[in-house]
């Protein structure tokens, strides 16, 4: 964020999803601090532009709180919370989810969402809304 004027800074919201190979609790810690690290880096973020990240995991990922990973990588002043995924009929298994607020100076089409290790087709699969429901 060199040379930005940080006075001009706005809270934005940052989504990510990486999938893991195995519920094991280093496994899963591993795949959380690559994907947030990806975010922060992909953003040029620092901890200090941290608000608060929400972890979500699917119902097979038990071993461990994906927010730990996030403590592992020295973010103790963020706020952090875990909860699990929705159960959705034939939904991807094994995803770490977050949702990250940001204090940056980038515009909303300017962030950088980030998807690891398959969940690239997470969004892929979403259709577009009719004209009839759109928003303006």
């Amino acid at each position: 964020m060199a040379g930005r004027d940080v006075s001009s800074r706005s809270v934005r919201a940052l989504r990510g999803a990486t999938q893991v190979d195995a519920d094991e609790r280093e496994v899963v810690l591993a795949a959380t601090r690559e994907l947030v690290g990806e975010v922060l880096a992909r953003n040029e973020l620092g901890p200090q532009d941290l608000v608060s990240i929400v972890f979500t995991a699917t119902r097979d990922l038990t071993a461990v709180a994906p927010a730990l990973a996030a403590r592992q990588l020295g973010l103790h002043d963020v706020a952090l919370i875990c909860a699990q995924e929705m159960l959705v009929e034939g939904s991807m298994p094994r995803v770490v989810r977050l949702l990250a607020h940001v204090e940056t100076t980038r515009r909303r089409d300017e962030v950088v969402n980030v998807y690891l290790h398959g969940t690239e087709v997470l969004r892929a699969d979403v259709p577009a809304v009719p004209d009839s429901g759109a928003l303006t």
